[in-house]
């Protein structure tokens, strides 16, 4: 009766790919003046509740962060929260957590896991910090969500950790989309993935890789240009349209190897190449083995 989209776009993915998902949440409130450090590899975010927070990430200049703002650290960098001057750094601790007798400024910190081996190159070109300041007439998501993070937080009801997790996990893909669309990031997938006329075309070629996708047919499906599309795939995606097509041609061949006992004349004939030759060339000049030794020393 109800169906349900098959296909992911592009962005959808990458959020696969790497297996996102809200992991824990805490709500602090040192006493000011402090300031608290977060070492590096953890991927969270902070929403301010109460007062004024610096955030500091390495020699940046310090991200001053009011009431409603959120500001995300994707990749995980070390950094410091602050208030008030004089204070030692020093690690946020647990004592740290909220009490209700304290007037100090309050925030709630939210963290994700992530498939690190996957998420590493993903994410790589987030800026170390994104702040989303709040604005309700300009982003009504993040003053829509925030309320019922808090309400999970501070009165948690049975089913509060799945909801916290989603929750987090929307305020995570709606940072990302603000941060897109006000930005020039650096070339790479997920930039790539994001763009409204190359996404679709990246979920495609992914669904299907040994279609003979060439720079006229993806330009076609994008509604763009041929010369456009080859400049604009080339500046987000950091490669040019054909070497992408190639690399998920291997990447899928791989898998192929790794996954099935077929021979490999086969899985060179079912990722589009004629000539087993040259299908043994394009492999080993990506994977460093040729197909046959890659299947040995992979498949165990």
């Amino acid at each position: 009766m109800f169906s349900q989209t098959e296909d992911l776009d592009a962005f959808s993915e990458i959020l696969e790919a790497v297996r996102l998902h809200g992991d824990t949440v805490a709500r602090f409130a040192p006493p000011a003046p402090f300031e608290v450090t977060i070492p590096d590899g953890i991927r969270l975010l902070h929403v301010v509740e109460r007062g004024s927070i610096r955030l500091r990430v390495g020699d940046d200049p310090p991200i001053l962060l009011g009431p409603g703002d959120l500001v995300l650290l994707g990749c995980g960098d070390a950094h410091s929260l602050s208030a008030g001057a004089g204070a030692a750094a020093r690690p946020l601790r647990d004592s740290d957590t909220f009490r209700l007798d304290t007037e100090a400024p309050r925030w709630v910190t939210g963290t994700f896991a992530v498939q690190e081996a996957i998420a590493a190159p993903l994410l790589s070109v987030l800026p170390r910090a994104i702040h989303i300041p709040a604005d309700p007439s300009h982003r009504p998501w993040l003053a829509a969500i925030l309320p019922v993070l808090l309400i999970e937080v501070t009165s948690p009801n049975p089913g509060a950790a799945a909801m916290i997790s989603r929750v987090l996990d929307l305020l995570f893909i709606h940072t990302l989309r603000a941060w897109f669309a006000g930005h020039d990031a650096e070339p790479g997938w997920l930039t790539a993935a994001m763009d409204p006329a190359l996404g679709p075309v990246l979920a495609a070629i992914h669904r299907d890789p040994t279609k003979p996708w060439t720079v006229t047919t993806l330009a076609r499906d994008a509604r763009m240009s041929r010369s456009a599309f080859a400049e604009r795939f080339t500046r987000l995606l950091g490669r040019a349209p054909a070497a992408y097509v190639t690399e998920r041609r291997l990447d899928h061949a791989a898998e192929l190897l790794r996954s099935t006992t077929d021979p490999v004349s086969r899985i060179a004939a079912d990722t589009g190449y004629t000539s087993n030759a040259a299908f043994s060339r394009a492999f080993q000049r990506r994977y460093g083995d040729a197909p046959q030794r890659w299947r040995k020393l992979t498949v165990r």
